[in-house]
């Protein structure tokens, strides 16, 4: 048997079951890139870093405290927030006392992917910190969160830096840090 009739009845045979001429019609075409496209995006979503976000009253005293204090690098704006995949805040649910009633200049509520400060919190999760929190008791910093993981990665950030800390409450969790310049922050897990 020579390879010619080989290939040919190789090809018989897988035409009974996969019809060449329908595969490679127009229709055909369409859904293997439908397929391909389909593949592509699930592979682009999945790959997408895991991102936490978290309000401040001041985004220049926490930009000293995450670069300067937790010496976390700073990150590019993943690509799934540029085409509007990421979660929503869903701050409808949130208490009032965490959020400022009119922002200011230090406080705003912008919730854009370009505003706001960058992080790498770990290797596949990034953080994303934006205005729009109220001042806490005493005029002090407060930096509010939903994830109570993200609370927790930076409790442990702040405890390998020996950082001054106090935990007020394990769930929801609440705990205060001091920064250089004796300022007290409020880490505050927010619950919807």
């Amino acid at each position: 048997m020579t390879i010619v009739t080989h290939l040919t009845l190789t090809f018989n045979y897988l035409g009974a079951f996969l019809p060449i001429d329908s595969v490679f019609s127009t229709q055909g075409i369409m859904v293997m890139l439908l397929a391909a496209y389909g593949l592509a995006m699930w592979m682009f979503l999945t790959s997408a870093p895991k991102v936490y976000t978290i309000m401040v009253s001041d985004m220049e005293v926490a930009r000293q405290f995450y670069e300067g204090l937790l010496q976390l690098n700073v990150a590019d704006v993943p690509l799934h927030y540029y085409y509007n995949y990421e979660q929503t805040l869903g701050t409808a649910g949130v208490d009032p006392f965490y959020m400022t009633a009119t922002p200011t200049a230090t406080a705003t509520s912008n919730y854009g992917a370009g505003d706001g400060l960058w992080y790498q919190l770990k290797k596949n999760t990034q953080l994303h910190i934006i205005g729009g929190a109220s001042y806490g008791s005493k005029n002090q910093q407060r930096h509010v969160c939903f994830d109570n993981e993200c609370l927790e990665d930076i409790l442990l950030r702040v405890e390998s830096r020996r950082l001054k800390y106090k935990v007020r409450r394990r769930k929801p969790l609440n705990f205060l840090v001091k920064d250089i310049d004796e300022r007290i922050i409020e880490m505050v897990e927010v619950k919807n």
